[in-house]
């Protein structure tokens, strides 16, 4: 038990120096790019360079979301290729210690390391990101108006149809309206006309209103107008909110905003295998710091030469598959090709399984 305990504190006494300094080399290089890329911008604004360094600080959190997985990456593959180098994995293996139980404590590391990243993203990236967006449009004039044009909305589970020609958001206001209610049975119940629809707080109050309801007079329906039934009306309840111009990234909001966004598009009809796949990766994701650690142990000790050199590229090449892999089962499950909960998931699934054969075969 002493020896094992000594082993556990030499292989991550080895890791910790190099996952730390990685880490902050490459958020570092992550936040000098959005620097970069922002810079020419700044400067023609005439932004201070202390309100340029708080968008960098409010950009902090998420560039050590962006490298944690590549750090814990390039941080195992360059501790178990140094070790390898100098055969000291050899007479571990000698000893009767095989390589899983020897890593073992990287990957437990990793596994708790990856409910802090989506727990991190949730609490941390999430609103300091926010900040980060909302500080910078507003020094380079990116605002963002939520007043929308030609608008269709769905609710009610399709049973209630809003078109207008324009929203104004800080009136909370529509003009030119047009809403369709329909029966459970999907038959017509009422058309309802208005110049103008103003919210107030619980339901769209309409100025120069006329309720068109379906009438069967000589044996032919037709659609007969008529005044606003207060019952009609009080049914336009879908909130002010759902007509801004405001598209939601759920990537972009926590888990729990995420949902109630979903829950909005099912509600109003609209299409949700995008957002629920994205919604499921926020679970998955995290899982990339586990997976790359599992990945580097089965692929240890493959070169001893240029440790450096080749912890690098192997980092950067297994971080672009899993990537690449990835993208493309999300946008299978975009177009509906894949379920979303495959498409977040089956990535994670197929390099826990390539790596757990990996390492079986690993020379030990």
């Amino acid at each position: 038990m002493r020896k094992r305990r000594m082993l556990i504190h030499y292989v991550l006494a080895q890791f910790f120096p190099v996952f730390l300094g990685s880490l902050v080399f490459f958020a570092l290089v992550v936040m000098l790019v959005d620097l970069m890329m922002n810079l020419w911008q700044y400067i023609s604004e005439s932004v201070p360079p202390s309100q340029i360094a708080l968008v960098e600080l409010y950009y902090m959190p998420k560039t050590f979301f962006y490298s944690a997985p590549i750090s814990i990456l390039f941080a195992s593959s360059y501790t178990l290729s140094v070790l390898y180098s100098r055969n000291e994995l050899l007479a571990i293996f000698a000893s009767g210690i095989p390589l899983f139980t020897f890593t073992l404590p990287l990957l437990v590391f990793s596994l708790f390391l990856s409910a802090g990243v989506f727990f991190f993203d949730d609490h941390m990236v999430v609103p300091y990101y926010a900040k980060k967006v909302e500080l910078q449009n507003a020094l380079l004039g990116r605002e963002k108006s939520l007043n929308s044009s030609r608008i269709v909305v769905i609710s009610d589970q399709g049973n209630t149809v809003y078109k207008a020609d324009y929203y104004d958001d800080a009136a909370r206001r529509l003009s030119n309206v047009f809403v369709v209610l329909r029966n459970e049975d999907k038959t017509l119940k009422a058309i309802i006309r208005a110049a103008l629809a103003v919210w107030t707080g619980e339901q769209w109050a309409l100025t120069d209103g006329i309720q068109y309801v379906m009438r069967s007079e000589g044996g032919a329906p037709r659609l007969v107008p008529s005044g606003p039934d207060p019952a009609i009306t009080a049914l336009l309840t879908e909130g002010p909110e759902t007509f801004r111009n405001n598209t939601v990234s759920v990537e972009e909001v926590t888990a729990a905003q995420a949902r109630q966004y979903i829950d909005h598009l099912q509600r109003t009809g609209l299409p949700t295998a995008e957002a629920r796949s994205v919604y499921y990766k926020k679970y998955s994701f995290p899982l990339i710091v586990f997976i790359v650690v599992f990945l580097s142990i089965g692929l240890s000790g493959r070169t001893r030469k240029n440790v450096l050199v080749s912890s690098l590229v192997f980092s950067i090449t297994a971080a672009v598959l899993f990537y690449v892999t990835q993208m493309v089962t999300m946008l299978l499950a975009k177009f509906g090709a894949l379920a979303p909960l495959p498409g977040a998931w089956a990535p994670v699934v197929f390099f826990i399984l390539l790596s757990a054969v990996l390492v079986g075969g690993a020379k030990t």
